[in-house]
């Protein structure tokens, strides 16, 4: 499950894990175990809440961390 990082308007930013990206046609997104950057709780959410659906249009923009195969850098040696 990617993890990413919602800029809410007027609010701190919230991380968590999607099941899928987002696409160019959608108008909500929906984010598991929701925390602030620090591990907090969200304040405005009661505790059990494990799901959570914001609407892109309160949202200023979304950072998509890597994943575990996306940091995997492959190069090229030059030996003598």
């Amino acid at each position: 499950m990617p993890q990413i990082i919602l800029h809410i308007q007027n609010e701190p930013a919230v991380i968590g894990e999607v099941d899928e990206l987002p696409g160019f046609t959608d108008t909500m997104v929906g984010l598991r175990n929701p925390t602030r950057l620090d591990g907090k709780e969200l304040d405005y959410l009661d505790q059990r809440v494990n799901y959570v659906v914001w609407p892109l249009s309160r949202l200023n923009f979304i950072e998509i961390l890597p994943t575990g195969e996306e940091d995997e850098i492959i190069s090229f040696v030059r030996e003598k």
